[in-house]
């Protein structure tokens, strides 16, 4: 479904004139291109790094990108206006105190001799830990909310070709929880799930990791190819004209947010590995073995897509994924997932019955789940997520090696004042 012009709406071209101008010779944005920025900090050890929970934006934005995620997801017990409230109170107090190194507040479970402090993270630095909550859809139907709702905030389409999973879909809350040690990720999940009784109900989680080269190189996805080589600056204008929502295009108090499009993408690595490397590189539109566009000399030199071979053919192919991707910036910030053989003999995913040439050994490659969460923080959904997709959808040679399984949009809030809670300005002057 493609959004009609409405008025005082800037039309699609201008809004990527405006974008692209920003942000200089923006490349590809695709379903794979899933990394943030991830150069160490030079002087600080990361494991003692603090950042600090309150300010204008949310952290986990424009934070320089850890190693480790879990995204979780949760819906309301009761969608109304208290429980909303309440539940973002206790995301606040807690993830203000986590990300400081500090425990989070008690919680009385209702057992005796009981106690909410685990003492799962006591001890660890918080390594640089971020907290980050959006709000979905379904929240903005409370009818308290509805005339405060963030423009943009629609449910994604089913795009063509999704082999969607509900049970890794949606949310009326999704928590981005990001650190540099998989511990202190693991103890701030647990942490912020003991607020929730009684107001939220978990609905999924999703974990993931990044690496990055010693010399602060480019991530390297499932499929062994560099991803994600072009992201806009944080504190550049092109990282602000792409990423933070502004009045008076988004209501008022949602100025300074953002949306956030998850997608849990399943990378077909056992058929992949199969496929001669020459054949992989045309599928991508790079080499893989340094990240250089083909015709190209380097990583980031600018992709020629006109450029063509002395037989007439074009360098870069016609539905090569850089190809079919390129033109719309956004900020990519995913991380690879590997949850090994999932399923019984049979998976969703097909029957384990040795096709594509495997052979008995590999009869389970189709339980394999394992492949990228893709997260990408963007102003305006529509024009700079779903008209992408659709493109993509529509003819991208990657298709044959990548289904998406997972899918959720959530409008993020802007930051919270010392004091006050996430979201102070959406409830504000509501019982």
């Amino acid at each position: 479904m493609s959004v009609g012009k409405k008025k005082g709406e800037v039309p699609r071209r201008a809004f990527v004139n405006s974008v692209l101008v920003t942000a200089g010779a923006a490349t590809a944005a695709g379903a794979l291109a899933g990394y943030g920025l991830a150069e160490p900090a030079a002087g600080t050890e990361p494991a003692k790094e603090i950042v600090p929970f309150y300010g204008k934006h949310q952290a986990g934005i424009a934070t320089r990108q850890q190693r480790n995620a879990t995204f979780l997801a949760a819906d309301l017990a009761s969608r109304d206006v208290a429980t909303l409230r309440r539940l973002l109170d206790e995301l606040t107090l807690t993830a203000a105190a986590l990300t400081r190194g500090d425990p989070p507040p008690e919680r009385d479970s209702g057992v005796k001799g009981t106690s909410s402090l685990t003492d799962f993270g006591t001890g660890l630095p918080p390594a640089r830990l971020t907290v980050t909550v959006g709000l979905g859809p379904a929240v903005f139907a409370i009818p308290e909310l509805a005339a405060r709702r963030p423009r943009h905030l629609t449910p994604l389409p089913i795009f063509d070709g999704d082999a969607l999973n509900p049970w890794w879909c949606g949310g009326d809350v999704l928590i981005q929880i990001c650190a540099d040690d998989p511990q202190i990720v693991s103890h701030a999940v647990r942490s912020l799930r003991a607020r929730m009784p009684g107001l939220a109900t978990l609905r999924w989680t999703q974990y993931g990791f990044l690496s990055t080269p010693p010399d602060g190189g480019t991530p390297r996805n499932m499929f062994g190819h560099k991803d994600g080589t072009a992201n806009p600056k944080p504190g550049t204008p092109a990282f602000d004209d792409i990423v933070w929502a502004r009045s008076p295009e988004e209501p008022e108090w949602f100025a300074g947010g953002t949306y956030l499009v998850f997608r849990k993408i399943r990378m077909k690595t056992a058929e992949w590995d199969l496929t001669p490397l020459d054949e992989q590189d045309r599928v991508i539109g790079r080499r893989r073995s340094d990240g250089a566009p083909l015709g190209a000399s380097a990583e980031f030199d600018p992709a020629d897509l006109t450029a063509r071979a002395p037989d007439g053919k074009l360098v870069i192919p016609a539905d090569a994924h850089i190809r079919r991707a390129s033109g719309m910036p956004m900020l990519r910030r995913g991380y690879t997932y590997d949850y090994g053989i999932v399923g019984g003999e049979s998976h969703e995913h097909g029957e384990g019955t040795g096709e594509h040439g495997h052979g008995d050994g590999h009869k389970n490659h189709s339980r394999l789940d394992a492949g990228l969460l893709f997260c990408c923080y963007v102003r305006d959904p529509e024009k700079q997520f779903v008209e992408t997709q659709r493109m993509l959808a529509e003819k991208d040679r990657l298709n044959d090696f990548i289904e998406h399984t997972g899918s959720a949009i959530v409008a993020v809030p802007p930051g919270a004042r010392e004091g006050q809670s996430l979201a102070e300005g959406l409830l504000r002057g509501l019982g």
